[in-house]
Parts: structure tokens; C-alpha cells; sequence
């Protein structure tokens, strides 16, 4: 168990992640609540999930789940992300707040969410909107604490300093991508994190998949992977493709790490995001029963200082070899970085 920030809420290093859960994933309700109850028996005190997974089904399977479990489990999910073509269903608004809040209660079968976080920053909205709408949802006690998800330092430290000017409930968590190729939240947010006493808890730490050892240069893409099935690969541009042959590249290079130090690369993967002292969890998200047990087996992995020394010549520290995130900061679109011509 590892402390969630300042929060004083004790949570297990990995942290079961439900996105394949449903549609997306495993559509076999039974087996997916099965697959959770072996994570609980396991010690996985804790769960993180969305209402955009499967358009809900996610939320709604971890709710059969939990159904005599609830009081056992620190339950997290997210808001952001469309729910219906309505441009009013999304974002950070209070009204789309208040209202998702209720439907994702209502999947979830709970009077209230431990960790509620808002999924990507929701541009053009007053920060102390989203604020406003999560501090009163906490003094109502439908949400005990609050949190964001993939959010730039800079709006981190912003949003801690809006908490304190309007005295609004402060973000306690953030969840960020985190993996061996992708280290850049190395540089600023993992500080920034330690310094404001926010936990982590760590997404794609296996890199879509590219860290289970099942990709490997030259040879097909497993059909029933996440790449194959597009998740985490975003490969539809010419960059993308070289993106994500480089990570190719790395994945044999990281082989050779792994075999020399005994392990798996699954289990290599996990280990070193849990090697920094910012991060409070990392998420593992199986589909199969199969690929829990695999996470399961390597709980007690830890990485000895040569092997994270190899890894850093592999990979220099704050460094990404990204495919691109579906949201992008603001500033990098062409029209905020050119003069307005006639």
C-alpha cells in the first residue's frame, strides 16, 4: 500500500484500470466481474474506470462487481470525454458536472465516487468553474476527493493556485501516461506532483502493449491486441508509423534488459514506473483473467540500479517516443502559432 498523495487514503501499487471492460474489451460481464474479484482477493484495493469506457458499460460492470465489495474499494472514475453528440455533453462545465456525476452514480450502483477526475483539460472553460461544480459535489458528499487526468504542469500548479484563491477543494490526484518510453512527465509534472502533495497513478505503463513482449520488430501484430485493435498505437499519420516503429526498436533493446535482469518485460515495465517516488499507483488493465495473473505474478518485482542505469541509456530520463495523445495542448495548433494574415 502506498499513500495517495496527502490524502491520507492508503492504496494498493497497482491499481485495477476497467477500460477493458465492456465494448472496448472483454463484453463477457461474468467474466469481467470475475476477473475483478481475483484483483480484490489479490490485495487491488483499488479501481479506476470512466464513464466514456463502452459509453458506460465499464462503469456499470465495475458496479455488478462491487455490488457487496463497495465499502473494500477506493473507486475512482472520470468525466470529460463526449457522451452524445449533445457538444453539451462533455467538457468541464457545471452543468455537464452535475449531471454526468449522477448517471456514472447511477452505473456505478454507489452513493459516492472516492476519486472523481476530470479526463483531459477542458479548454475555454473557467478553471474555477470545474472547481466550483466538483467542491460543491464534494461538500454534498457524492465525491470524497477530486482529480485530473493528462494535465500539463503548468495547469497543475494553476489550478492549485485558483483552489487557494477562491477556496475551492484542491485536485488531490493526477493521472498521467507513464512508461519507459514515455518518461517526459519526468521533467516538470512528477515534480510538481511531489511538491503540491498530489498522488499519481500511472496510464499505459506497458505502452498500449508494446511492453508485454508480444510485439517484436519484424513479426506480425498479435490480431487480438490492443495495437491490432487500435488502441494506444494511433498510427494513422506517416509520423505516427515512424513512432511507432522506434518503439519497435526499443522494445528489443528493452528484451535484452529484461533478460538480463531475470524478469519479463510486463514485469520490468510495471516495476520501473513504481521505481519513482512521485508515483502512488500504476494501472493495469487486463482484458483476459490471464493477463491479471501475468500482472499479479510480478507485484513483488524491483529493479536493481544497474538495470534502471541500462534503461536510462536506452531511454534518457524525461524523454518520450510518443505516437501523440488524441488531445494536444492548445498552443501547438497552427492557428495559435501564426499571425493572422490577410
Amino acid at each position: 500500500m502506498r499513500a495517495l498523495g496527502k490524502t491520507g487514503v492508503q492504496v494498493s501499487e497497482y491499481c485495477l484500470g476497467a477500460m477493458m471492460f465492456g465494448a472496448w474489451g472483454n463484453a463477457d460481464h461474468d467474466d469481467s466481474v470475475r476477473i475483478i474479484h481475483r484483483a480484490l482477493d489479490a490485495g487491488i484495493n483499488f479501481i479506476d474506470t470512466a464513464d466514456v469506457y463502452s459509453a458506460g458499460e465499464s462503469e456499470e460492470i465495475v458496479g455488478k462487481a462491487l455490488r457487496d465489495r463497495r465499502d473494500d474499494v477506493v473507486l475512482a472514475t472520470k468525466f470529460f470525454a463526449p457522451m452524445g453528440d449533445d457538444p453539451n455533453k462533455r467538457g468541464g462545465s457545471r452543468r455537464w458536472i452535475m449531471r454526468e456525476v449522477e448517471a456514472s452514480l447511477q452505473r456505478l450502483g454507489t452513493d459516492h465516487i472516492d476519486l472523481y477526475q476530470i479526463h483531459r483539460p477542458a479548454d475555454g472553460t473557467d478553471l474555477d468553474e470545474t472547481l466550483g461544480a466538483l467542491s460543491d459535489l464534494v461538500h454534498q458528499g457524492k465525491v470524497r476527493y477530486v482529480g485530473h487526468s493528462t494535465w500539463p504542469a503548468e495547469l497543475i500548479v494553476e489550478a492549485q493556485w485558483v483552489s487557494e484563491a477562491r477556496n475551492r477543494e484542491r485536485f488531490r490526484c493526477e493521472q498521467p501516461p507513464y512508461s519507459v518510453m514515455m518518461r517526459g512527465i519526468e521533467r516538470a509534472v512528477l515534480p510538481t506532483c511531489a511538491k503540491y502533495g498530489i498522488g499519481v497513478i500511472v496510464w499505459s505503463p506497458l505502452a498500449g502493449g508494446l511492453l508485454t513482449g508480444r510485439h517484436r520488430k519484424g513479426q506480425p501484430t498479435p490480431a487480438d491486441s490492443r495495437v491490432a485493435r487500435g488502441f494506444g498505437s494511433q498510427r494513422q499519420s506517416e509520423a505516427q508509423q515512424r513512432a511507432h516503429e522506434r518503439r519497435l526498436d526499443l522494445v528489443e533493446e528493452l528484451v535484452v534488459v529484461a533478460e538480463g535482469a531475470g524478469v519479463s518485460l510486463t514485469h520490468l515495465a510495471h516495476a520501473f514506473v513504481l521505481e519513482h517516488p512521485a508515483v502512488t499507483s500504476a494501472i493495469i488493465g487486463p482484458r483476459t483473467m490471464e493477463q491479471l495473473d501475468d500482472a499479479l505474478a510480478g507485484v513483488e518485482v524491483r529493479l536493481d540500479t544497474a538495470t534502471l542505469d541500462a534503461i536510462d541509456e536506452i531511454m534518457a530520463p524525461g524523454t518520450d517516443v510518443s505516437a501523440g495523445d488524441p488531445w494536444q495542448p492548445p498552443g501547438l495548433a497552427s492557428a495559435a502559432r501564426r499571425s493572422a494574415r490577410a
